[in-house]
């Protein structure tokens, strides 16, 4: 969809602004408080949050050197890699954001009433679709302001 727009924009000469966002540390970075409320957003049953937050509440850490070790810690970050569940918690969690921060701006005009909108996602990347360079940057600023206030971050590259 996106290289048809880009194409599209071209053949057009409709101005067309895409940037391209990787979340770093994607599965290890996703705080638990995120998940819960992605759960709730999408109207998950209690029992079914309630198990997972059990599951979750298991994961625990400790480091070790040759001299000390520490306590036992729980996690309040991550989702396991390789676990079943995990995919579908990461995609519900971003939706959360992505949803906060696609009320800024409005469809993508591709001419001819073709519209589209304006972010798209799989998994931890991220597609911005503005018909302008100010569009743009305020979406990027409003999905920036979300990754950072659940302490998450995207690649800088």
């Amino acid at each position: 969809m996106i290289w048809e727009a880009i194409q599209r924009a071209k053949r057009q000469k409709l101005d067309l602004h895409v940037i391209w966002l990787d979340l770093a540390n994607a599965y290890g970075s996703v705080p638990h408080c995120l998940l819960w409320k992605a759960l709730r957003t999408h109207h998950v049953p209690q029992t079914i949050t309630d198990m997972l937050k059990q599951y979750f509440g298991a994961f625990k850490m400790r480091f070790s050197t040759q001299t000390f070790t520490t306590d036992w810690t729980q996690l309040e970050i991550g989702i396991a890699m390789g676990c079943t569940v995990s995919p579908v918690l990461f995609v519900l969690a971003m939706q959360v954001l992505l949803k906060a921060s696609e009320a800024e701006t409005e469809p993508v005009d591709l001419g001819q009433g073709v519209h589209m909108p304006p972010l798209k996602a799989f998994m931890d990347d991220t597609t911005v679709i503005t018909n302008s360079r100010d569009k743009a940057q305020t979406v990027v600023n409003r999905l920036d302001y979300s990754i950072k206030w659940r302490r998450m971050k995207f690649k800088p590259a």
